[in-house]
């Protein structure tokens, strides 16, 4: 199920946890959200588009998972980014790289603000400059049957704060963690910024997600929150 804060704009989010069963670590694709805007007048932007796309591809991988750019001017100028999970590989970042342009390209070919996730890499492009900028705009995927036992969950938000917390300080903006939950296993948890936003702007991002999805996400034994400035995961795989 996707829980919608009032702030969220992300229109699209499957969940992707199946019912049960834990799985290793493996890319999914977690949601989309692409804007009204028609491009189709606007042939600059098409062909800007297409090279923006070329160059996050190529370079994202290559540039430990994370590439910002700018191509055009004036009114077909577009702006792109592209981030891969802090513990990926440089293979792996790049076929997830490709998956996120190939699903932009075929349910937002006329959009001119896109926004692709998925569990190893986002892409975001758009027609005005976000560089920078924080977005507070997220939404969370859980599996609403799926709750932990209560002593796990009296130690997981604390966990998952202190990932959070410690995420802004690494040169990735990206911290994993295990917690050793005794007799019910163990739980992983992650948090990761877009790194074109501040160390300050990404504590207050990853601050914000956990406060406004505390009680969705409080008792479950799996979740994944996706922004469009910080995400963080959760689960006992």
């Amino acid at each position: 199920m996707v829980d919608f804060d009032v702030q969220t704009f992300i229109v699209f989010l499957v969940f992707m946890l199946s019912l049960g069963i834990c799985h290793a670590d493996r890319n999914l694709y977690s949601g989309l959200q692409c804007s009204e805007a028609d491009n189709s007048s606007e042939s600059s932007f098409g062909v800007n588009l297409d090279s923006l796309l070329d160059l996050l591809t190529q370079k994202g991988p290559l540039s430990k998972g994370f590439f910002k750019t700018t191509v055009g001017r004036s009114s077909g100028k577009i702006y792109g980014l592209m981030q891969c999970r802090g513990d990926v590989s440089a293979e792996n970042c790049a076929n997830c790289t490709r998956e996120s342009v190939a699903v932009a390209l075929h349910d937002c070919s006329k959009s001119k603000k896109v926004q692709v996730w998925f569990t190893w890499c986002f892409l975001r492009y758009s027609n005005e400059r976000f560089f920078g900028v924080w977005d507070q705009s997220s939404a969370a995927i859980v599996n609403e049957t799926d709750f932990d036992d209560a002593s796990v969950v009296s130690k997981a938000l604390t966990f998952i704060s202190e990932v959070s917390i410690t995420a802004p300080k690494q040169p990735l903006m990206f911290h994993a963690a295990v917690l050793d939950a005794g007799q019910f296993g163990k739980r992983y948890g992650m948090a990761q910024c877009t790194r074109d936003i501040s160390r300050t702007d990404c504590s207050h991002c990853l601050d914000t997600q956990l406060m406004t999805f505390r009680t969705t996400i409080g008792n479950k034994r799996g979740w994944e929150v996706y922004g469009s400035s910080c995400s963080m995961w959760y689960h006992d795989y």
